[in-house]
């Protein structure tokens, strides 16, 4: 099929007859297994070229995967198989009665195609797409379950296992390995693939398992909706769960040992849906997390003015923020500072997700009675100088962490607001008494967490009207300076995985309590008072702080706006 390819090129006279032969001979030689790839790699061609080439040479029409998502509208039996799929470039995008429509990049591999699908019964109906675009898509759909039990590694990976799940395998090895192996592997590509939680999701007609990778869910899989059971019940003995509950939610820990000296911790979450029991699972990788304040996205008077904070020998750091945000990690790196041979340092936690030696770390159990406000309570009897609440959610817990920061400890713990200023309604409306605030609060400091435009791939582009950025909130003197808007690539790269972002940058807005607003605090003064005064001394907001992202060339004007947008 390459050569008729190739001839169609020539007889167009987009390859020189003089190099086709050259061509095919050094494809023969290459280890390259797609034809229109290693056509590409020479640049004979691009792929939107040879896209619109096939569509009018062979009058089949031209469709843009550019918004393409896969979804479980494919009939039950694929009428493609995965490996077909990979080496022909070729997948089957939808189904209306028995008509299939199948997106090709090459065209003159519709003979092969046909045959395969000949047994089917359907219909084939042929689109023409960018080679480019149809591979990001063969990528993400990842391996089927079928083609995943053939190659994965034995269960000796797991740790701590019960034994109810030594006793499935050897009562029901055929059935339960490669549903063993099969989530194995899936835990491993979630690992390796930077992901934070793992969606294992059951519908009526298909399942799915999606990631979530800088802050986006992705398609990962669409195991087959039969062994559906197996999955969570091989999850649920791993995580010690009730396998014969599945009437109501349940929580559960496992543990992955990925090399000798490497284990990954899941924290397991199973919920009753209408087809069947959602799993979420969050990978605590302590190893993942970087500690290093330095390339956490802080400006360099933010970080001075956090470090000051901190630095000091009581009161109360804030970190504020939707879950998701990284105010963990926040408080971790400012715990990592802090971390010395002559401190005590307790936290308590729902549950620890980043290991750190030299820190005594307690997991909270609500229903044992080791809630937040008990733990602190231990903790000020421990002699601590260092005390992390994992979050104040009521009013018995602030009122204790205020004590401690009154008394002669450094304490740290999150809050869900908005932005720093709303943490003060926050603490008001929890019944804590303005003095208590005014007297112990040091810094609150509020997060988000952008996408990284990839830095290969992004591309530079025009900047918007004027009015329109003054709309976004930049200055005329951000305007009048000289810098580039990027923007993220249509397709992607091969290093951002189609996804033309990579990880992700923290934008932050740091608030130090100052005279002045320990003036409102204790006159009963409003967020939006807290807020007038901070702005006045200073205060940079989240929407600033990403737009100096933008101006960086960190990130896009529409992710700070999304992100920014309360």
């Amino acid at each position: 099929m390459k050569a008729g390819l190739l001839r169609a090129l020539v007889q167009q006279k987009k390859v020189e007859p003089a190099k086709a032969e050259e061509v095919l001979k050094k494809f023969a030689s290459s280890e390259e297994k797609s034809f229109p790839s290693f056509l590409f790699a020479e640049k004979l061609i691009t792929p939107k070229e040879l896209a619109e080439f096939g569509s009018s040479l062979f009058g089949y029409p031209l469709f843009d995967l550019s918004a393409y998502e896969p979804s479980g509208t494919l009939p039950e039996t694929p009428v493609l198989s995965e490996d077909a799929m990979l080496e022909y470039h070729a997948l089957p995008l939808f189904c209306r009665g028995n008509k299939v429509f199948v997106a090709l990049s090459d065209p003159t591999l519709l003979p092969v195609i046909s045959k395969m699908m000949f047994s089917s019964g359907m219909t084939l109906e042929v689109v023409v797409v960018q080679d480019d675009q149809l591979k990001n898509i063969l990528d993400n759909l990842g391996q089927k379950s079928t083609a995943l039990f053939d190659d994965l590694e034995d269960d000796e990976l797991f740790a701590g296992s019960a034994p109810a799940a030594q006793n499935i395998q050897e009562e029901d090895k055929d059935a339960d390995g490669p549903v063993a192996r099969f989530v194995h592997k899936t835990l491993l590509d979630a690992i390796n693939g930077g992901a934070s939680d793992i969606h294992f999701e059951f519908y009526e007609f298909f399942s799915r398992v999606r990631f979530r990778q800088d802050g986006q869910l992705r398609e990962i899989v669409q195991p087959p909706l039969a062994i559906k059971d197996q999955i969570s019940t091989r999850i649920k003995v791993l995580s010690r769960l009730d396998i014969s509950e599945k009437r109501i939610p349940q929580d559960g820990r496992m543990k992955l040992n990925v090399t000798k000296n490497k284990a990954i911790d899941f924290r397991v979450s199973t919920l009753p849906t209408l087809f069947g029991e959602k799993i979420v699972m969050r990978i605590l990788d302590s190893s993942a997390a970087n500690l290093n304040i330095d390339i956490l996205g802080f400006e360099p008077y933010q970080k001075e003015m956090l470090l000051e904070a901190v630095h000091r020998p009581y009161g109360m750091v804030l970190v504020t923020g939707p879950t998701g945000s990284g105010k963990t990690v926040s408080l971790y790196t400012c715990l990592n500072i802090l971390n010395q041979p002559d401190v005590n340092i307790s936290t308590a936690e729902d549950p620890a997700e980043i290991n750190l030696p030299g820190i005594n770390q307690v997991n909270v159990n609500d229903k044992q009675g080791l809630t937040f406000a008990a733990a602190l309570k231990s903790f000020l009897r421990q002699d601590p100088d260092i005390i992390m609440v994992g979050e104040i959610r009521d009013l018995e817990t602030a009122d204790i962490a205020i004590k401690a920061a009154q008394t002669g400890h450094m304490v740290f713990s999150t809050l869900h607001t908005n932005n720093a200023p709303a943490t003060l309604s926050r603490l008001l409306n929890m019944g804590v008494a303005p003095f208590n605030i005014a007297s112990s609060v040091n810094l609150i400091m509020a997060q988000r967490l952008l996408r990284r435009l990839c830095p290969e791939c992004k591309v530079a582009i025009q900047r918007p009207p004027e009015s329109a950025m003054k709309d976004a909130g930049f200055t005329d003197e951000d305007l009048a300076g000289n810098w580039k808007m990027y923007a993220p690539s249509p397709n992607g790269c091969d290093h951002c995985r189609g996804k033309s972002y990579k990880g992700r940058a923290g934008i932050y807005e740091v608030m130090p309590i100052t005279d002045a607003m320990q003036r409102i605090i204790m006159a009963n003064g409003t967020a939006k008072d807290l807020a007038d005064v901070a702005y006045q001394e200073g205060l940079v907001d989240l929407r600033r702080a990403g737009l100096l992202k933008v101006m960086q060339g960190i990130t896009s004007l529409e992710e700070v706006v999304a992100k920014t947008n309360d």
